[in-house]
């Protein structure tokens, strides 16, 4: 197989399988593009476009409740508050995301930042998982506007990447009173809007990068991106039934920690 096919494997696999876990996939994916030697334009580019795969994972995983609402939202009440809800959470990031995110990929993209968001992150977690959890809601159909609101900024969180999407949604529901379920489940559903319109934006930016003899690149990505994202949903949400949240803290520290002892003493040559 050619060595580029490989690292296309290689890649997608773990955008699958981080891009619902609160351990950052845009943070692994700068870090392990990196080692790679696959972060030049297309590269770039690839991991834009990957994400959309792992995305779609969740509309199959959860097919028939998005079914049932866009059939119900025209008539049933509970549907049309789903749909509002989403597109409230929605607002804040996309907003902050179209007026800073070439100022955040210039400075913050590297993995340096990374490593150090990685850490705090798990920090935070830490933070979250030890404090009482009062629960207020129990099932993404209890939330409200405002609860939706409040996760929605904090998802703005993940736009310093290496913070992790789905850590900041999911800790903020914590924090906000939404079970672990309901916290998580939210976070599933509030990526398919949010990353849909984020990878089609930089896809339309970038589409002068894409080149008919690069598709079996990003459908092996793809491909890749897939099957791992859905493994990797319904593992999380058996994790949780039992489970808190603190090893994903843990990890998230020790990843940072090496990233960042490495860089320091140029063991891994991380910005060559």
């Amino acid at each position: 197989m050619d060595i580029t096919l490989i690292k296309a494997l290689i890649l997608g696999i773990i955008e699958g399988i981080t891009e619902f876990l609160p351990i950052s996939s845009t943070g692994h994916l700068i870090l392990f593009s990196e080692l790679l030697k696959f972060n030049d334009d297309k590269g770039k580019v690839f991991i834009i476009a990957i994400q959309l795969a792992a995305i779609l994972a969740v509309c199959w995983e959860y097919r028939e409740r998005l079914t049932k609402v866009a059939l119900g939202v025209a008539d049933q009440p509970s549907a049309r508050r789903f749909v509002i809800n989403l597109f409230i959470a929605f607002l804040p990031a996309a907003i902050i995301g179209v007026l800073f995110i070439k100022a955040i990929k210039a400075h913050l993209f590297a993995p340096i930042p990374v490593a150090t968001a990685f850490i705090v992150g798990g920090l935070l977690i830490l933070w979250a998982e030890k404090r009482q959890h009062t629960v207020r809601i129990q099932e993404v159909d209890e939330m409200t506007w405002k609860d939706a609101l409040k996760v929605g900024i904090a998802q703005c969180l993940a736009l310093i990447p290496g913070t992790s999407r789905s850590g900041a949604t999911i800790i903020g529901g914590l924090f906000f009173g939404l079970s672990r379920k309901a916290a998580t489940e939210f976070s599933f559903f509030l990526a398919i809007p949010t990353m849909f319109a984020a990878t089609f934006y930089d896809v339309y930016k970038h589409r002068q990068l894409f080149a008919a003899e690069d598709i079996d690149l990003f459908l092996v990505g793809s491909v890749a991106a897939f099957i791992s994202a859905f493994f990797a949903v319904r593992g999380l949400l058996r994790f949780i039934s039992r489970h808190d949240f603190t090893l994903f803290a843990w990890y998230r520290i020790a990843f940072g920690i090496v990233v960042l002892v490495t860089a320091h003493y140029d063991l891994v040559g991380w910005n060559e």
